[in-house]
């Protein structure tokens, strides 16, 4: 009796008094289908290369790059450890066969070791004689930076596996890059400076330079990066990857709107730099896209162009003019006399050391006279080899874009093949008008590129494999 009493007091299970598990908290189809089973979850993704090379992105973009981390001997900004994690775990999975890293030959790979051997070469034969310690800690420096970039360049190529998680890290990099945009408009047109707000626990400013200053009665902006012309420059190679998703995305019947939204917000942030680097950049990458893309892509952008300075021109009277001062008056201006006056300088230091140079960071103001070239100081701090291997690994990157272009037969990864060929331009030329390896921004976002192009071509000789 007692059992069956204690039986019938049970409540059956769909009767359960829990919140949780009430007839009325299921679903319709559960109420009165018992037997359909739950339907699947979908699985979740583990985080792999492209997520930290995307958590690499926001930092890299987002943090003001004149805040580094407190309390340690060299100046650590997030981005650098976030990349410097990324080189010791792409190290860490070359061991395995489990952990998802690609293996096998690549040419990107192959010249971004050639360039960390120059590197390496140029720091040892700089220590092995004699630097004032505040050159040799620079030199330190230098070289945990250098391993930085290498490894992050390195993760892309390597662990960012797929165009799907490819797309990810890039359409994070244009998000960012229209997020620093908006900073760099509000800097521009209502003087407010945001990145007040973006200050984090546990980091510090190595300077206290604001990031507004003013050029022809203009104010010019740098967002979060550490000068105008990087900003202006990191605008001007983000802006391709914004105008490729947004073709993809009209070309594919998806929403574009967002994409198109990028690649203006980037583009006003191009304009508010007020910088001549950025503008001759711009027109290097223009020149590339142009000569790859069909007739009917060229006349529409050259539309959306002139619409988009009609704009600019009733938003900022003058700032069109100021633009067309810059270039009109080239043999005037201040800053081109500064940029050439020094060019005996650097030739009696490059005769000192012309193979290896005198050590990377080791050429430093207010010490030295600062060189707004960067082909100039890279063969006064590594040499004639130092110099070659820069340009070599960006050269290297645009060749795997053109490659891409030749040799996939979907028209999007041709495009993006494209794309980052014209991305990797603008630094070459930018190097020329100042010192673009001395700006951690700009020299971030170039190696994830050449590692982007990298990881791009090694997709599309994977799958012209598996379809031979």
């Amino acid at each position: 009796m007692a059992s069956r009493s204690s039986s019938a007091q049970a409540p059956p299970l769909s009767r359960s008094s829990s919140p949780s598990t009430s007839r009325r908290s299921l679903p319709f189809s559960r109420r009165f289908s018992r037997s359909s089973p739950p339907p699947p979850l979908p699985p979740r993704r583990r985080a792999d290369g492209a997520t930290l090379v995307s958590v690499f992105a926001v930092a890299l973009l987002l943090v003001p790059a004149r805040m580094v981390f407190r309390g340690l001997p060299l100046s650590i900004t997030p981005a650098s450890l976030v990349a410097l994690t990324a080189a010791l775990l792409w190290l860490c999975a070359h061991f395995t066969l489990t952990l998802g890293m690609v293996k096998g030959r690549n040419p990107v790979r192959t010249f971004l070791f050639m360039y960390l051997a120059a590197m390496t070469a140029t720091y040892g034969y700089a220590t092995y004689g004699h630097l004032p310690s505040d050159e040799l800690n620079l030199a330190d420096h230098a070289l945990v930076l250098l391993v930085a970039k290498v490894g992050l360049a390195l993760m892309v190529c390597d662990g960012v596996r797929g165009a799907d998680r490819l797309d990810v890290v890039l359409r994070t990099v244009v998000v960012a890059g229209a997020v620093i945009s908006v900073i760099g408009a509000c800097q521009f047109l209502l003087d407010l400076d945001l990145t007040r707000y973006l200050e984090l626990p546990g980091l510090r400013y190595t300077s206290e330079d604001g990031f507004i200053t003013e050029r022809s009665d203009l104010r010019r902006v740098a967002a979060t990066t550490g000068h105008p012309i990087e900003f202006g420059v990191v605008c001007a190679m983000l802006l391709p990857i914004a105008v490729h998703y947004g073709f993809r995305a009209r070309e594919r019947a998806e929403p574009d709107l967002r994409w198109w939204l990028c690649s203006g917000l980037i583009g006003m942030g191009l304009m508010f730099s007020v910088s001549r680097s950025a503008v001759l950049g711009m027109a290097g990458a223009a020149t590339v896209l142009f000569a790859g893309w069909p007739a009917r892509r060229r006349l529409r952008a050259l539309a959306v162009v002139a619409v988009f300075l009609v704009l600019m021109r009733i938003m900022v009277p003058g700032l069109l003019g100021t633009f067309y001062g810059l270039f009109a008056n080239l043999g005037n201006d201040d800053s081109i006399r500064y940029r050439t006056h020094d060019y005996e300088v650097a030739a009696e230091e490059i005769a000192k050391h012309p193979w290896l140079g005198r050590g990377a960071g080791t050429w430093y103001a207010p010490k030295h006279q600062v060189f707004d070239n960067q082909y100039i100081l890279s063969t006064v701090e590594t040499g004639l080899i130092g110099v070659a291997a820069v340009v070599a690994v960006f050269a290297c990157a645009i060749y795997a874009g053109l490659r891409v272009r030749r040799l996939s037969p979907d028209p999007g990864t041709r495009d993006l093949g494209l794309t980052l060929a014209a991305c990797m331009v603008v630094p070459l030329i930018g190097a020329a008008t100042f010192d673009l390896l001395s700006f951690a921004v700009v020299t971030g976002l170039a190696f994830l590129l050449i590692g982007a192009a990298g990881s791009l071509l090694r997709g599309v000789h994977g799958v012209r494999g598996l379809a031979a």
